[in-house]
């Protein structure tokens, strides 16, 4: 049976209509933004580092730009991170400021002049810079090196007598090595050691936990 030519050219018409109107949704349903998804454990752990086998207890830095934690290696520096630990378990670096960055090179503080900015042409230099108490001896390991976000022990020319002051090199530099002590490493935030600078204030070191064995 033969279609009416009026009717015909209706149903046409409506299917056109019907067909332009598809492809329209189909292209604005495209052109949509999506949802964000729940980031991966991967990118919510990219900063992160799991503990070497045989750290030591872990130290967390806080700072106006965030915090980092970096493990210790009482294995290689017994003393050294008896130390810094006995330093941070008594509050010795709250409040105190980053005196020293180099870019690409280190991050450094640990001086208690650096609570006072009119001292600052003093922070990092001469008597005064640390708790009056160093170390006493240099505990270099052929196993703990200047890798980034190594964490070691200034000095003004003698390892022995490292006190406070401490450092987080941003970079690879071998050629510290054998020159001054490193007792850890930066397991997370490594981030926020990037972004220091000078006067960034360390509101609070706590020691947070020891790796497992």
């Amino acid at each position: 049976m033969a279609w009416p030519s009026a009717r015909l050219g209706s149903l046409v018409t409506g299917l056109a209509c019907l067909a332009f109107a598809t492809v329209v949704a189909l292209a604005l349903n495209q052109a949509a933004p999506k949802a964000p998804g729940k980031p991966t454990a991967r990118s919510a752990t990219a900063e992160q580092t799991a503990p070497s086998p045989g750290a030591g207890p872990i130290v967390v830095v806080e700072t106006v730009k965030g915090a980092f934690e970096f493990e210790t290696y009482p294995d290689e520096a017994p003393k050294t991170v008896e130390h810094i630990l006995r330093l941070v378990r008594r509050g010795f670096y709250n409040g105190q400021r980053i005196h020293r960055v180099e870019p690409k090179f280190v991050v450094q503080w640990g001086d208690p002049r650096t609570r006072d900015m009119t001292k600052r042409d003093t922070w990092g230099r001469g008597p005064g810079g640390g708790s009056g108490r160093p170390v006493g001896v240099a505990e270099f390991s052929k196993k703990r090196l200047h890798v980034r976000g190594a964490v070691g022990m200034a000095h003004a020319g003698d390892p022995t007598q490292a006190d406070s002051q401490i450092y987080v090199v941003l970079s690879n530099r071998p050629a510290l090595d054998g020159k001054y002590v490193v007792f850890g490493k930066v397991i997370s935030g490594m981030d926020v050691v990037d972004k220091l600078e000078v006067t960034d204030i360390v509101k609070r070191m706590s020691v947070k936990e020891a790796a497992a064995k």
